[in-house]
């Protein structure tokens, strides 16, 4: 059985020891279409007080957002402060865990570009200077990222492993519309193509089982990002949280998520069309506590791994 090239694989082949992201969740960040810029209420599938700074190392500063045009930010040595500590414990743990050797700091929530670009800088060297930091891995949306902070993280990229993760989620504008994203797929492909021109590293998030979407549909996303260039990928189905306006159309009846078998057959197919330089990152995803409505194939990782594994076997690959 051939394994799919991971992430981990391309790290471990490029460092030769055991790399891992350290997500952080830093106070202050939000999105365009949460805070009213473009949209209201974020995402329909986005539970956005499920995102926040507690980490059982850091409190979340409240009621304090930033966004492209502020002019001023009296809480950056807090953010700061948020940075270190998180890293410092998880990193920690992840060496103690896992054997990891060395890290990528990964801003995982929210928009991490949706700041002014002092704030972006501080907070980018910060995390390079940690020890054995190797690189940056910088979640974001292709409506929240400027000229000047794409060009800095060029930049960084010449010594440093930069990545950019843009939630690409589909092509179809009309899908798009109907999970409140805020942006255009053309959009997507603008920033991705302007981020692979300055060669920096760009990572995919793809969801299957968006409303409406048939699977052609979706294996259409999967080919267009794969043809914009981008170097990794996440997939992920969709499911169904509470407090959330996607909850609100499946309790009414007017929202059925993507079944296991379903989003087996498409993300296999997905991953058949791959071409060989893209890692892959995540395969599934879910969660396993009382906010999860829907599908409840989504709560147990583990057999989601075997169903994957199993129904790779016929190609002789696994994960």
């Amino acid at each position: 059985m051939q394994q799919i090239y991971t992430f981990g694989n391309y790290l471990k082949s490029k460092f030769g020891c055991k790399v891992y992201k350290v997500g952080i969740n830093i106070s202050g960040f939000t999105c365009p279409n949460i805070d009213g810029t473009v949209a209201k209420g974020g995402c329909t599938f986005c539970q956005n007080d499920s995102f926040s700074a507690s980490t059982g190392e850091t409190q979340e500063l409240k009621g304090f957002h930033l966004n492209l045009t502020s002019a001023k930010n009296p809480n950056l040595d807090k953010q700061l402060l948020q940075l270190q500590t998180q890293f410092d414990a998880i990193s920690k743990r992840q060496r103690n865990e896992y054997g990891a050797e060395k890290f990528i700091v990964y801003f995982q929530s929210f928009t991490n570009t949706y700041a002014p670009f002092e704030t972006l800088k501080a907070l980018y060297d910060k995390a390079l200077s940690f020890e054995n930091v190797v690189g940056l891995s910088i979640g974001t949306r292709s409506d929240s990222i400027t000229d000047e902070t794409l060009e800095y993280l060029a930049k960084l990229n010449e010594d440093k492993e930069i990545w950019v993760e843009f939630g690409i989620q589909s092509i179809y504008d009309e899908t798009l519309q109907k999970i409140n994203r805020g942006h255009t797929s053309e959009m997507n492909k603008e920033w991705i193509k302007k981020s692979k021109k300055l060669g920096l590293n760009v990572c995919g998030h793809l969801i299957f089982g968006l409303p409406d979407e048939t699977k052609e549909m979706m294996l259409e996303t999967t080919k267009e990002a794969y043809e914009w260039g981008i170097d990794s990928v996440k997939y992920h189905p969709l499911y169904v949280v509470k407090k959330t306006s996607l909850a609100n159309d499946f309790l009414r009846g007017n929202f059925t998520p993507i079944s296991e078998d379903e989003y087996l057959e498409v993300l296999v197919e997905a991953i058949q069309m791959k071409p060989k330089n893209v890692t892959v990152q995540r395969v599934t995803a879910g969660i396993n506590d009382s906010s999860l409505l829907s599908p409840d194939w989504c709560r147990d990782k583990n057999s989601q791994i075997r169903n994957i594994n199993q129904a790779l076997k016929p190609l002789g690959l696994k994960y």
